[in-house]
């Protein structure tokens, strides 16, 4: 398994990822609705196009042989979806296929995400996490991360509380 900075020539292959690994985490507890109104606006190409293309935010894919299984996407400075100190990244997806869950992927992409801070000096991580994912939630408390704030996240016209959850570096 091998983690490798995501460049605009895999621009098709995380827009597929995303709204495959996205959809496999939501559409269980979301109408399709809604999920359909939020994926035609989060997972197009020229959202993802810009994404890419901003110095502030970073994607990495975690490739198993020649098979993309899963990706981090991370923002710092004015790319943080919250506005934040300075001194924070923020983990805005760790996305992994539903094949791949226990198997240590996301735990791989987390500390990809500390080692990344850490290489800019920054002081914290922080992330949202919608209320009811008790999988990630769980996964996160596990990996030392508390429960700072919370905020509203548009999952189409519903309105969902995700908890800000930060990590502390030392």
């Amino acid at each position: 398994m091998k983690i490798e900075k995501a460049t605009i020539e895999d621009i098709d292959l995380l827009l597929e990822l995303g709204k495959t690994t996205f959809s496999q985490t939501f559409a269980a507890d979301n109408t399709p609705e809604n999920m359909a109104a939020y994926m035609n606006r989060a997972f197009t190409h020229e959202k993802l196009k810009s994404e890419l293309e901003n110095p502030n935010s970073e994607f990495y894919l975690v490739r198993n042989d020649e098979e993309t299984i899963g990706y981090l996407k991370v923002n710092t400075a004015s790319a943080q979806t919250e506005l934040q100190p300075h001194d924070t990244l923020e983990i805005e997806r760790i996305y992994v296929l539903k094949d791949f869950y226990g198997q240590g992927i996301g735990l791989k992409l987390l500390e990809k995400a500390i080692i990344i801070a850490r290489e800019k000096h920054l002081k914290s991580i922080w992330l949202g996490v919608w209320e009811r994912n008790h999988r990630a939630l769980r996964f996160y408390e596990k990996n030392s991360f508390q429960v700072f704030d919370k905020h509203i996240f548009k999952m189409g016209t519903d309105d969902q509380t995700d908890l800000m959850m930060r990590l502390t570096l030392k």
